[in-house]
């Protein structure tokens, strides 16, 4: 007999996948009551119940790291809480590299394993064959051994976590499908769903979008974007092979294939470089337990490859070749949090093959977020909030899932690009940028000049964990905006109005720095959270006395939205999304004033345009408003231009800067020169877990100003001191690179890592900038330790600053 469904419930969860049932089992765990998990057919019946479960506890960074590390801990402990057993056992991994750049890749991660506590060794071949006496080493170059990674039963992890959802008071009832989530004023109400052919309404002040691959359709139906699309996955299960002891999980990513042992038997799976998008016409009704037609065509190659590894499996029988659907997101992580588009609609989603690993940790820290307001920690990687609108569209999802099914065992390349589905998002001057040599990169969907290539040089990228292609390029535009001039078409910054009657009272209230200023001046400001973390990082014009632009990086222009829409109380304030409307201009250099002055008529001295104001201007046959702020550390304006108007302004630059040496600049010339300058990049260097005073931004928190969401938090940081503080390093080797995640080493110990890294051309080595912990001590104490970054298990010296190490004193930025 089928349960009943309950008409009220404080959250409803829609899913009963390892992920749907990790968050009630946390959510029950916190003591919250009326948890409902509803599933469709039966618990597991989509993808749980025939994924691999591999877990690997080193992830990208320390956050997705320490998520993993926390649900290889729960699964341990899940089978005496709850009598079922997970399966899960740490017999360890071993990942080879087959490539010398695969080995730097991994032996990088090892670096970044010592920095987070994860136990880990790089391995020579022959210890490899040692550990693992199947496998043919012949071109293995070396392997990384990490031995508390392991592998578990997924199913019965989603079945354990039920029952411990169920003993800590949450119902779990299957066979209900949830067909729309209901909502009123902005805010979920609750779910309307079908259980025997009979509808139902459950009113709930909650509802978690746990529902896999049906998540996307499902979130449509609310107008909510969740972009994601299933692809087929395939691995094989051979016969009994006998003499086969248990063995640790083996990654051969240069394979693109996994393998595990398991009963005496093995699984070899595969993350192709080019996948099978599955689900176009929708998934039908019946779907539980399904799996997909073979297509051995499609995975011969890898098997094939599998065999000449391990030469045991020419004469393995095959027991089981299993074809199952996954979904994938466009940027290969998972969704977690709160959409912006409807309060209190939550997902946990789109896993991307590493849902078992994820799942424990995403449950306990959406539950905690879900319980507090706040995240637990900064999960930015993931946020929900970081997904655009058009990603929902099928056409796109269906093709950039082709490639990111296959990034998970792709080389990881610094600055690797997209492939597929490009060319969504372009600036009115993408043409004109791409005729002149420009090497286009992908954010948010904006294609955005990456750098420009010479004459007759081939117009792509050659990945390398060493100097790439463009390494020169870099240089000469780096060069020529300390020297000269450069343009950067950075059209792609978020833009964002905030007008109306309450429009001061409410950016004082969610911005740290001091809004009411003249109109045409502009703050530099962060919008903090009740713990003094920076939730956003921004720039503010006032335009007049009710009305303000608010600059924000295009990745981040989604979550601002959200957070500014959020915190609107019983005010008149109206926030709107004007990216399309302006492109933006930048003239950067010693030269931008004499550029300037050839194509405007309008008075350019600081007199008439000190640093940090904007105004209109006459610029070619056109108009600009003409902001005078820099993100690489020199005298320049930033020129917004409406976009019918910006192919014209572009060219009336062009021309008049052809004798000054105008040269056209790419974002990773921007990102090199923003470093040496030691501006921070939000995600990176700050985040909503950083510390406004502890990153270094004092300079622009205005206590005395009327209270602004976390004053209490900056004047308690005040009066209790600096835990840790943000340092800018430069490599006194001149050859190594820093990127990020390498570890920063004080006086011979790993205390943190590089949050972002690039080539200081002018300063003539890699700058990295990273947090030093620092409890009771002096800036003179911090800078009196000996400092190295370790690169790959190379530890090379590094100079330390709390200053900018290039034009300390700004007195560039204010010529």
């Amino acid at each position: 007999m089928a349960k009943a469904v309950p008409s009220k419930a404080r959250v409803v969860i829609i899913g009963g996948g390892v992920s749907g049932c990790s968050v009630a089992y946390h959510l029950a765990k916190l003591g919250w009551t009326n948890v409902v998990l509803l599933e469709r057919k039966q618990l597991t019946c989509g993808t749980t119940w025939h994924a691999a479960g591999l877990i690997g506890q080193l992830r990208g960074s320390q956050n997705m790291t320490r998520l993993a590390k926390y649900s290889a801990d729960l699964y341990v402990k899940l089978e005496a809480e709850t009598g079922i057993g997970t399966g899960m056992r740490q017999c360890g991994s071993i990942s080879v590299a087959l490539t010398n750049e695969r080995k730097e890749e991994l032996f990088r991660q090892a670096s970044l394993a010592r920095a987070f506590n994860v136990d880990v060794r790089e391995i020579s071949p022959q210890e490899i064959k040692e550990m693992y006496p199947h496998l043919n080493v012949a071109d293995v170059v070396a392997g990384v051994h990490l031995p508390l990674d392991g592998q578990c039963d997924p199913a019965n992890i989603a079945m354990a976590l039920a029952k411990g959802a169920r003993q800590n008071g949450a119902q779990v009832i299957e066979g209900v499908k949830v067909t729309s989530v209901t909502h009123k004023d902005g805010r979920v109400t609750g779910v309307t769903c079908v259980q025997e052919g009979e509808t139902y309404t459950i009113e709930a002040d909650h509802v978690v979008n746990c529902a896999g691959m049906w998540a996307r359709d499902l979130a449509g139906t609310s107008g909510v974007t969740v972009p994601l699309h299933a692809c087929e996955h395939f691995y094989i299960v051979t016969e009994p092979i006998p003499g086969l002891t248990r063995l640790p999980v083996l990654r051969v990513p240069d394979e693109a294939t996994y393998y595990k042992e398991d009963a005496g038997k093995m699984l070899v799976g595969a993350f192709e470089l080019k996948a099978k998008p599955w689900g176009m016409e929708g998934i039908r009704e019946d779907f539980c337990f399904d799996q997909l037609p073979d297509d051995f065509d499609h995975f011969q190659p890898i098997l094939e490859d599998a065999i000449k590894r391990m030469p045991m499996l020419e004469t393995a029988g095959i027991h089981t070749f299993f074809n199952g659907p996954e979904s994938f997101t466009p940027d290969d992580r998972y969704y977690l949090g709160e959409v912006p588009e409807l309060k209190n609609y939550w997902v946990a989603t789109g896993y991307n093959s590493i849902g078992i690993v994820s799942s424990g940790g995403a449950g306990m820290a959406l539950a905690q977020w879900m319980n507090d307001g706040e995240p637990p920690f900064d999960l930015w990687e993931v946020d929900i909030r970081r997904a655009q609108p058009f990603q929902k569209n099928r056409r796109y999802l269906k093709e950039r899932v082709t490639e990111t099914l296959g990034l998970l065992y792709a080389d990881h390349f610094p600055y690797r690009q997209m492939a597929t589905a490009r060319g969504v998002r372009r600036t009115p001057l993408h043409e004109h940028l791409k005729a002149r040599g420009a090497v286009f990169g992908e954010v948010a969907g904006w294609e955005r000049a990456n750098w420009f290539a010479k004459p007759g040089q081939e117009r792509e990228y050659r990945y390398s964990w060493q100097r790439q292609n463009w390494f020169e390029n870099q240089r000469e535009e780096h060069l020529a905006v300390r020297n000269g001039v450069g343009f950067f078409d950075m059209t792609s910054f978020g833009k964002i109005r905030v007008e109306g009657r309450d429009a001061l009272s409410f950016l004082q209230r969610l911005c740290a720095g001091e809004m009411d200023v003249a109109a045409g001046r502009i703050v530099y400001t962060q919008m903090l959270n009740e713990r003094g973390g920076i939730e956003s990082d921004l720039t503010v014009t006032r335009l007049s006395e009710t009305a303000f632009l608010l600059v924000v990086p295009g990745a981040t222009l989604q979550r601002d939205l959200a957070w500014l829409r959020k915190h609107i109380a019983d005010e008149f304030v109206v926030v709107t999304d004007v990216t399309a409307a302006e492109s933006v201009l930048c003239i950067m250099g010693p030269k931008a004033r004499d550029l300037m002055r050839r194509v405007s008529p309008n008075d350019f001295s600081n007199a008439a345009h000190p640093f940090g104001t904007a105004r209109q201007i006459e610029v070619g046959m056109g108009l600009a408003r003409a902001h005078r702020v820099t993100y690489v550390g020199e005298l320049g304006w930033e020129l917004y231009v409406s976009t019918d108007q910006t192919a014209h302004v572009f060219e009336a630059l062009e021309e008049a800067g052809a004798d000054l040496g105008l040269k056209l600049c790419g974002i990773h010339t921007l990102d090199s020169c923003r470093i040496e300058k030691a501006f921070r990049h939000f995600g990176h260097d700050i985040t909503d877990e950083d510390h406004v005073l502890e990153a270094g931004l004092g300079f622009a928190v205005k206590t005395a100003k009327p209270a602004f969401i976390g004053r209490e938090a900056v004047l308690r940081k005040q009066e209790a001191g600096l835990d840790r503080r943000l340092v800018q390093f430069r490599l006194t080797d001149p050859e190594p690179l820093l990127f990020h995640n390498e570890a920063v080493v004080r006086d011979g110990k790993i205390v943190s890592i590089v949050t972002s890294g690039n080539y200081g051309h002018h300063l003539g080595g890699a700058i990295g900038l990273g947090y030093v912990p620092c409890r009771g001590e002096s800036e003179e104490e911090v800078l009196a330790s000996t400092y190295e970054i370790e690169i790959a298990g190379r530890r090379v010296k590094a100079e330390a600053s709390l200053k900018p190490m290039y034009d300390p004193r700004a007195e560039r930025v204010r010529a």
